[in-house]
This record gives structure tokens, C-alpha cells and sequence, in this order.
């Protein structure tokens, strides 16, 4: 019975025993207190409010992992660790050090600033390696940006005291990655060696030491396949595409191969073309003669590109600004034709609201809201807002000009915004060259295009060479008084030996004031009033009696004017359009000299074929004393060199038959045929041929004499030049032969003229 009841005796007792250990166990699962080591920077309440859990909370392996990564990702320890000890929560860390200083070495190509700017670690920034790791990644996608894919970069630390570190970029940058090899897959209607001309990637070669075409680009290669598309576009492979183009870097990564795979697709010619107008005072046939795109031709986008300008154009005259001219292609697959619908949907008549000007942080308003064509509360006309953009792009005072429209506060309103980037309009220049005619020369130039941000010009120019001596200021205020009227001065004193040509030298010193203003878009008109003091002087004793009676000094008071039409598409280097220009001066208001001088010229030019263009001129002067004066030596006609090529300067007209002294003319004509062509070399060259035939003479002269030669003769050069427009300035190299000449004229056969500023 007592065994019996044993077990239960035990179990009654059971409760007294296990009650203080589950008490105990109890006691232990709540946080007492969190203790924090390690820490030297940060304060302890800064770590504690990182944990999920605190003093009074349980146990929780969840919440103590979750404080684990809080404590982590603030980056501000290299290592935590998260423990128990009886009912202590016991935080430990290891802090991140403190960058002191940050350097880069083996760095040549970039310098420590862009590497700098793009790693975005500074001192006294909390040490990552996350961060380091990121730095170095940027670091080597600059230089990749840079061509330079063989590029590695190595992070080191220098561990100081106080838990701080310095960084050091050790960078072997490598050499260039070149294009070694650029190959096509696909193509059949063009060669390898015709679609390498078509992008602007190129490959390897040794001329191309000036260029970075070679080197290898993502977004060039991205605009190369813009550039095959557009070229087989343009012939017709409407069903074009690129299907991949991959670049494959060497190991060694010195060098990429580029291969563009490419479906051609079949050659379409256009069908039947429309136009499709709902505007109700524009029909579709006042259109037709705008469309370039004919029936029977071979599909040419480029040219629905201009059709669309066009009549974009012609619509924008009428005040619709946002009408919308839609080119519909319909194909037809089995006859390999394309048929064009030209749709013109009706927009409103729109007006100007405001024109908003940004971007401009030097530059006035004033001085780029004047050179609109259009004013606030106009018609819209984006013929007169094209030519807005173009006139503000020839400022030169901006390096971009983005001139956009947008809807205004009301539908028939719209405005433009005017986004400009500023370029620098100050130079300082030092400038070295070579020709035939003056030798070696150096100038200095000190030049202010936008002075104070109002527009003006300031030019201040030294040039010295071993036949000129010249010393020249100018200011031009563009719009004097608030008028489209240029107004300006000019100082100079310029000194010319003409030992070689006259046997004398020539001083001028005297001063200009001018103003030019429009007449039209493209004519304008100038005035000028000039005083110079004239100075024969250095006479050679063995000169010609002529010239011996010409020494001395006269004063020279005319005024002048000169009446100019440009129509060139431009300035530089034109490829069409037309140049005329009738320069008159009028001298014998006070001053010693009476006469009356009076040029015209012509420049008209014609594009033949691609890059080809053919340029004819002429030109002619005539000079003529008055109220009993004869013209003097220096306001004379001389005429060869670059006016006249195969003959030198000075080289034709009247002289003296015993000393060869060339005394000046007149009267003169010229005339030229000039044909540039491109050689076939690399385009980023700018090198390019020209081939040329000059004619014309210099006669009619105020003297008289046993050894006087006036002969008004034609005279006739010709030959082939060499124009290369190098990154140090243009340089000219002319062959010519004189094929009509007179016994007296002064010939030559090289012309070079080479000429720099930097």
C-alpha cells in the first residue's frame, strides 16, 4: 500500500520543486540592461536606438538579428556582434575608420580633380569598403569613357591613429583601347570598305594621331548604326535594319573588333505620291511643287525629310504653328514600291505670347531678344523664328542655342523658349605663320566679342613680319542707340615694305569711324569717315623717278561706303549661294588728295556633286583724281598674289621699264573659276584640293614718261592647291603657272600660306 501511494506522494511534492526553476528561467529572458563596447566615435545612446529591442524587452533571436543588419547598414561599422550574457545584451563593434586624405597615383591622362569629382569620397567620410569598391568602379568606367579599357585601379589604406585612414588610388591606366577591326555581316549591296566610310568609327591608323574616331566609344557605336540606317535609307532599303553590332575586346585589352550584322532587305522605288491638305486657305496643289519625292525614283527618306521642312515651312508662313504634316508610306512588297500620302492636318492660327530667354548668365536679355524677327503679340512664322535662331547662332557668343516652342495660356498662343549655353567671347592670342609674300610673321591679339555682356567688340592686334608692322584697335557698339545700326571706331598705324615690289616704304597712321546697318535680311549698307597721313619714305636712290616724286607725306580725309549682299549658305568655306559687294570711297574733304574709288566684286558658288563645289568670281576697280589731282601711289591698284595666281604680289600692271619698279594702276578686272574637290583621304583631315584658272589686268596710270610700260593686257594663271584645315590653322599650298604674261610681269610658282593662333 505504501509502494502504491509513492508515486502519488511524488507527484504531490512535484510543484514545490519545479516552480523556483521555472522562476529562475523566467527571471532570464528579459533584458535587464544592453551594454555597448568597442565604440569610439559613436556615442552609446547613437547605437542603442539602432536596436529593435531595449532593456525590459524578451529575448527575441529575431529582433536581435534584425538589429544586426540596422547596425550594418548605417556604414558605420566594419563589424557587430550581437551576444547574450545571463540577462545582458551585449553589443560589440568594430568602427569604421575615418578617411583623412585621399590621393591618386599613376595618374597622367586625368587628372586629381576629374578623378575626384567622379569617386565622391571626401575626407573625413566614414571607410567602406562598399564605398571603395564603388569608387574603383568609377574610376575605370571614366577611363573606359576616356578609351581606355586596359585600365586597373588598386585601393590602399594607410591605417593612422586615432582609427583614421588615408586612401590611395594606385591607377595603371594603360594604353589607348583602339579599333583594330571593323567588319560587316549582311551586306551585299555595299562593300565593307563603302560602310566603313559610313560610320564615324574608324579604325586604327597612324594619320590619325589627331583624331579619337579610333578609339572605342558605346555611344558612337550606338550613333554608327543611326548613321547605317539613315545611309541605306537614303537608297532605298526602306526594310533596313541593324540586327546586332558587337565590339569583342581583346584579352589583353589593347584592342576591339566591331562587327555589325545588317538585313538589307530588297531596294523600293516610290509609287504614287499625294498630298493631302485640310487647310482651307492652303490647297494640295499649291503643295505639289514643294514635293521632291517622285514617282519612279528610287526611295530616298531624306528627301521626305525636306519635303515634310518644306511644307512645314510654307504652313508656319501661313500662322499655323502646330500643324501637323504626317508622310504615309504604304509598301508594296512584291512590286518593291513605296507609296507616299503627305497628310496635313489643320492646326490653329497661333500668336507669339512671350519669347523666354535661359541660360544666359553674362549675356543681357536685350542683346538676344534683339536679334529676333518676331516680337510678342506676332503671327507665328517659323520661317522668321528659323532665321531668329540662325542669327542668334552667329553671335558666337553661345556655344548651344535650342530654340523650341510650347503652348501658351491660351490655344491660338505659343511660346518660345530660347536655351543658350555660353562660351567664352574673351581671347588672348599669340599667333605664327608663314606665307610667301610677308614671310614670317607673329601677331598678339587681344580680343572681347561680348564686352560686359552687352555685345560690343573690343580688338586690340600687334603683327609683325618682315614686311608689315602693324598696329590696330577697334571697338563696335552692334546697336547704337537702341537701332540696328553698327557703330564703331578703328585706330592703326600700319607700316609695309615695299622694297622688293617699289623700291620704298609705306607708313599709314590714321583713324575710321563706321556704321553698318540692314536693308534687308541680306543687304546692308555701311558708311565710314577715315583721316590717314600717308608716308613714302626709304626711298632706294636707283628707284624709279616715279617714286623718288612720291616721296613724302600727305593727308588722306574720304569717306566711303560699302553696299553688300550675302547669300551664302555660309561664311566659312561656303558649298552654295552668292557674295556681292561694291566697296566706294570719296577723298577731298580737307586732305591733300582728291579722288574716286570704286570696286565690285562677285563670288557665286555651285555644288556639283558630293563635296565638290565649283566657285566662279569677279571682280573689278577703277580709281580716278579729280579737280586736278592725279591718284597717288598709295591709293593706287596693286594687284597679284592671291588675287592673281602664278603672278607675285604687285607682280603685274604698270612699272618702269629701267628699274621694274611696279608703280600701281587705275583700273583692274579679275576673274576666277576655282573647283574644290575632296582627295579621298580621311574626312576628320580636312584635307582637300583645289584646281584654279585667274585672269585679269592692272592698267591706267596718272604718269608719263620714255620709261613708263602700261600695258592693259589679259594676263592668265593657272595650277592645283593643297588646303588642309590642321588643328594649329588652315594651311595653303598653291602651284601656279603664268600662261599669258608680259615680259615685265613678276611671276611665281609655289604660294604657301601657313598661319596659327593659340
Amino acid at each position: 500500500m505504501r509502494r502504491a501511494l509513492l508515486p502519488f506522494a511524488l507527484l504531490a511534492f512535484q510543484p514545490l520543486v519545479v516552480a523556483p526553476a521555472l522562476a529562475q528561467e523566467a527571471q532570464g529572458t528579459t533584458v535587464r540592461d544592453v551594454v555597448v563596447e568597442g565604440n569610439q566615435r559613436i556615442e552609446t545612446p547613437t547605437i542603442e536606438s539602432y536596436l529593435t529591442l531595449g532593456r525590459g524587452d524578451a529575448f527575441d533571436p529575431n529582433r536581435i538579428d534584425a538589429s544586426l543588419k540596422n547596425l550594418y547598414a548605417t556604414g558605420l561599422f566594419d563589424d557587430v556582434r550581437i551576444g547574450r550574457e545571463g540577462d545582458r545584451l551585449v553589443v560589440r563593434v568594430v568602427e569604421n575608420p575615418i578617411i583623412n586624405r585621399i590621393a591618386f597615383e599613376g595618374n597622367l591622362r586625368l587628372d586629381d580633380a576629374q578623378l575626384g569629382d567622379e569617386v565622391q569620397l571626401r575626407p573625413r567620410v566614414v571607410y567602406t569598403r562598399a564605398r571603395v569598391q564603388s569608387a574603383v568602379s568609377r574610376i575605370l568606367e571614366l577611363y573606359r569613357r576616356n578609351g581606355r579599357y586596359a585600365a586597373k585601379v588598386e585601393p590602399k589604406i594607410i591605417r593612422l591613429d586615432q582609427n583614421r585612414v588615408d586612401l590611395v588610388f594606385e591607377i595603371e591606366e594603360g594604353p589607348l583601347t583602339k579599333v583594330a577591326g571593323i567588319s560587316f555581316i549582311g551586306n551585299k549591296a555595299f562593300s565593307d570598305g563603302k560602310l566603313r566610310g559610313v560610320v564615324q568609327t574608324t579604325e586604327e591608323a597612324w594619320y590619325r594621331f589627331l583624331s579619337s574616331t579610333d578609339t572605342y566609344d558605346p555611344d558612337r557605336l550606338a550613333f554608327d548604326q543611326e548613321l547605317l540606317r539613315r545611309f541605306y535609307l537614303e537608297r532605298g532599303y526602306a526594310e533596313f535594319a541593324v540586327v546586332s553590332a558587337i565590339a569583342e575586346l581583346t584579352p589583353d585589352g589593347r584592342a576591339f573588333f566591331i562587327t555589325f550584322t545588317v538585313d538589307e532587305g530588297p531596294q523600293y522605288r516610290v509609287g504614287k505620291v499625294d498630298v493631302q491638305s485640310s487647310l482651307p486657305d492652303l490647297s494640295s496643289s499649291d503643295l505639289t511643287g514643294l514635293v521632291t519625292t517622285k514617282s519612279g525614283t528610287v526611295y530616298d527618306a531624306t528627301q521626305v525629310e525636306e519635303t515634310v521642312g518644306a511644307i512645314n515651312d510654307r504652313v508656319g508662313e501661313l500662322g499655323y504653328a502646330f500643324a501637323q504634316i504626317r508622310p504615309v508610306p504604304t509598301l508594296n512588297r512584291e512590286a518593291r514600291t513605296i507609296d507616299l500620302v503627305y497628310q496635313i492636318d489643320q492646326g490653329q492660327r497661333v500668336y507669339v505670347e512671350r519669347i523666354e530667354i535661359n541660360g544666359n548668365v553674362r549675356t543681357l536679355d536685350e542683346v538676344v531678344r534683339r536679334e529676333f524677327r518676331l516680337s510678342e503679340g506676332d503671327p507665328y512664322n517659323v520661317t522668321l523664328l528659323r532665321r531668329s535662331e540662325q542669327r542668334i547662332r552667329n553671335l558666337g557668343y553661345f556655344d548651344q542655342v535650342n530654340v523650341t516652342t510650347r503652348r501658351g495660356s491660351a490655344p491660338d498662343r505659343v511660346v518660345i523658349d530660347v536655351a543658350v549655353t555660353e562660351r567664352s567671347t574673351g581671347e588672348l592670342s599669340f599667333g605664327a605663320g608663314y606665307s610667301t609674300s610677308d614671310g614670317i610673321l607673329g601677331d598678339i591679339r587681344l580680343t572681347e566679342r561680348n564686352l560686359l555682356g552687352r555685345g560690343q567688340t573690343v580688338v586690340a592686334n600687334f603683327t609683325n613680319s618682315s614686311r608689315r608692322k602693324n598696329l590696330e584697335f577697334s571697338f563696335t557698339e552692334p546697336y547704337f542707340l537702341g537701332y540696328e545700326f553698327a557703330a564703331g571706331f578703328d585706330v592703326f598705324r600700319n607700316q609695309t615694305d615695299y622694297q622688293s615690289q617699289s623700291s620704298f616704304d609705306e607708313t599709314s597712321l590714321g583713324a575710321t569711324v563706321r556704321g553698318t546697318y540692314p536693308l534687308t535680311e541680306r543687304l546692308s549698307h555701311s558708311l565710314r569717315y577715315t583721316l590717314r597721313q600717308d608716308e613714302i619714305s626709304s626711298v632706294d636712290p636707283d628707284a624709279s623717278v616715279f617714286i623718288q616724286d612720291e616721296e613724302g607725306t600727305r593727308i588722306t580725309s574720304l569717306v566711303g561706303q560699302t553696299l553688300s549682299y550675302d547669300q551664302r549658305d555660309q561664311r566659312f568655306l561656303p558649298s552654295e549661294g552668292y557674295i556681292v559687294r561694291l566697296d566706294q570711297d570719296l577723298a577731298g574733304i580737307g586732305g591733300d588728295n582728291r579722288f574716286l574709288k570704286s570696286e565690285l566684286r562677285g563670288d557665286v558658288y555651285f555644288p556639283l556633286f558630293s563635296d565638290v563645289v565649283l566657285n566662279l568670281g569677279a571682280g573689278g576697280g577703277y580709281v580716278f583724281g579729280y579737280a586736278g589731282e592725279d591718284v597717288r601711289l598709295a591709293n593706287r591698284f596693286f594687284i597679284g598674289g592671291q588675287s592673281l595666281r602664278g603672278f607675285e604680289a604687285a607682280g603685274i600692271g604698270p612699272r618702269d621699264k629701267v628699274t621694274g619698279d611696279a608703280l600701281g594702276g587705275n583700273v583692274y578686272y579679275t576673274g576666277t573659276a576655282e573647283l574644290r574637290f575632296p582627295l579621298g583621304l580621311p574626312e576628320e583631315l580636312q584635307i582637300f584640293g583645289r584646281t584654279f584658272l585667274d585672269a585679269g589686268s592692272l592698267f591706267d596710270v596718272d604718269l608719263s614718261g620714255p620709261t613708263l610700260s602700261d600695258d592693259s593686257g589679259l594676263r592668265v594663271g593657272a595650277g592645283i592647291g593643297l588646303s588642309w584645315l590642321s588643328p594649329l590653322g588652315p594651311l595653303s599650298i598653291d602651284y601656279g603657272k603664268a600662261l599669258v604674261k608680259s615680259d615685265r610681269d613678276a611671276t611665281e610658282t609655289f604660294r604657301i600660306s601657313f598661319g596659327a593662333r593659340f
